[in-house]
């Protein structure tokens, strides 16, 4: 039986109070970057081959760039999760965790008010990003494709639903796919570690996707190895790039949640750089602020987070019996499990490789969601939308229904009425079959001339 589908019909959008959407900070290159220590890849390294089909082989290798600058955000310490001790009180830690919860929303709003009197942040970061080539048929304009991650998950949390693409009628299409990570999350996270602030702003990692797709995307497709250390591009390729986009690449991103938010946002700053996004559930939200209690329901809940397990086994077995993880595809739960935790060699056993502390801090910032959602209908017509939105996501039906046409030409949609806002985890057969769909409708004629 096929899964349930439909469309949201043309809804036009409700008035709404303008939150005075912030410009993109310049983005620059960070003034020590070619004396900048190159961390070695904290992960074991995987087979590279990454799935072969009966087309082509896709190889896999692993990347490291630096990060935009400056940060947004400013250099200030960490906060420090209290943590379990025996014998003591479980009431008193959970009081604590939820006055930290408290003061580092107040901290964020009071940072996106510009109250918070502190500078730009000037330590060095790196994003970490999968790349999976394909051979035989690499370089001749075909699609390139960018996985944006949703809050909370490592770059590999796409590569069940990426498998089922490649085995797709679209498969063929695509060229190259770089699977993104943020800065505090999976293995960027683990490169990091020290260098992370004490909090967080989307807007930066709209910059540092900017900053990829810009100065270190390789100009063509080829199926050779590249180096760990991807080279920046000349600045005159970086601007060529801004005017006129990409001589022989067609970049379609699918992003998930926080992904799919400042993709967008990267997009209305770049738009010669997209040539379509298919937005899942992506965090695109009206209003000035989040309901106190949703806000924090969410930061309190990452804080709380259980973050170490004493092997992979154990992880995986309590993970299966847990509400949360139960509707998960079980490959995908596998790949979390896999990759979005690391060998704790200091204390044994395995650790998320994102703690719990950034998971909130990133929840803690929401302005970003409100200024895509005002800027929305600013998105180039010649970008393609496509909006693939769960029944009963983070937003109302009603807001939904309002949200996908908020720039009604060159968009489409599809309602998933089988999985929840973790589509990317629960469906991600599905939703390869639609994004397989989209492909073959915009970029047809392209694969029918492979053939």
């Amino acid at each position: 039986m096929t899964p349930r589908t439909t469309t949201i019909p043309y809804t036009p959008s409700p008035e709404w109070e303008s939150v005075n959407p912030r410009p993109l900070l310049p983005i620059h290159p960070h003034p020590n970057l070619s004396t900048l220590k190159t961390s070695p890849l904290p992960s074991p390294p995987r087979p590279t081959t990454f799935y072969s089909t009966s087309n082509a082989t896709y190889l896999l290798s692993t990347h490291l760039i630096p990060g935009a600058y400056p940060r947004l955000v400013p250099d200030i310490p960490r906060p420090e999760i209290p943590q379990y001790t025996p014998g003591g009180s479980p009431g008193e830690r959970q009081r604590m965790m939820a006055d930290l919860a408290r003061s580092v929303i107040e901290r964020q709003a009071s940072f996106t008010g510009g109250k918070l009197g502190v500078g730009l942040g000037e330590k060095a970061l790196w994003n970490c990003v999968n790349r999976y080539v394909r051979t035989g048929g690499a370089g001749g304009g075909g699609v390139t494709l960018f996985l944006a991650h949703a809050n909370g998950f490592p770059k590999e949390i796409w590569e069940t639903m990426l498998r089922s693409l490649l085995d797709s009628p679209a498969g063929s299409m695509i060229e190259e796919v770089w699977s993104w990570e943020a800065a505090q999350h999976g293995d960027s996270a683990l490169i990091n570690a020290e260098n992370l602030s004490g909090i967080f702003d989307w807007m930066d990692n709209a910059r540092d996707i900017a900053n990829f797709l810009l100065s270190y995307l390789p100009e063509e497709v080829k199926s050779e190895v590249l180096p760990t250390r991807l080279e920046r591009l000349p600045e005159s390729v970086s601007e060529a790039r801004k005017e006129h986009g990409y001589r022989s690449r067609k970049i379609v991103v699918v992003g998930h949640s926080f992904g799919g938010c400042t993709s967008v946002r990267a997009a209305l700053s770049f738009p010669k750089l997209f040539s379509s996004i298919i937005l899942v559930d992506p965090v695109i939200v009206q209003g000035h602020t989040y309901p106190s209690d949703y806000l924090y329901s969410r930061v309190f809940g990452a804080f709380s987070r259980r973050e170490r397990w004493a092997s992979r086994e154990e992880a995986l077995s309590l993970f299966k019996r847990s509400s949360f993880f139960n509707t998960w595809n079980p490959e995908v739960l596998q790949l979390y499990v896999d990759h979005g935790l690391a060998d704790d060699r200091k204390d044994g056993g395995v650790k998320l490789k994102m703690s719990g502390l950034h998971e909130g801090l990133c929840f803690a910032n929401c302005q970003t969601p409100y200024e895509v959602w005002e800027l929305l209908d600013k998105v180039d017509e010649n970008i393609t939308l496509r909006w693939v939105v769960p029944k009963d996501g983070i937003m109302s039906e009603e807001a939904t229904r309002s949200r996908v046409w908020r720039r009604p030409a060159n968009a489409s949609n599809v309602v998933f009425h089988f999985a929840g806002h973790l589509i990317v985890q629960e469906a991600p057969a599905e939703l390869a079959q639609d994004v397989s769909d989209f492909l073959l409708r915009k970029y047809g004629s392209r694969s029918k001339a492979m053939l």
